[in-house]
């Protein structure tokens, strides 16, 4: 089973970056890179997603080695309409809130 650190690794060597270019463009020292490559140090969330930026590839691909599908895609379009959805539900609902509110004087 390969680690987060071997898929790094594996995208790194698909752009034909060395670590040290790596390193470089993430704005770390090499040794840094290294262990990150190696496992020795945790991830960030905010590092994944530089790495995952940098080498063009998804940060699912990262944490699990799966790529986003079409199926995914079309799930979390449906999930970020509702979640659209539902947030102009709650700013009704606010606004609601506010309106009771100035009736009662408050």
């Amino acid at each position: 089973m390969k680690s987060i650190g071997d898929r790094i690794k594996q995208s790194r060597l698909a752009l034909g970056l060395s670590q040290a270019d790596a390193a470089k463009k993430l704005d770390i020292s090499t040794p840094a890179f290294c262990k990150i490559e190696t496992g020795q140090t945790d991830l960030n969330i905010s590092r994944l997603l530089q790495i995952s930026k940098t080498f063009k590839v998804s940060v699912a691909l990262l944490i699990d080695g799966k790529s986003i599908s079409a199926d995914s895609s079309s799930e979390l379009a449906a999930l970020k309409k509702e979640l659209i959805e539902k947030e102009e539900e709650i700013n009704k609902l606010r606004k609601k809130v506010i309106d009771l509110y100035d009736k009662l004087g408050i």
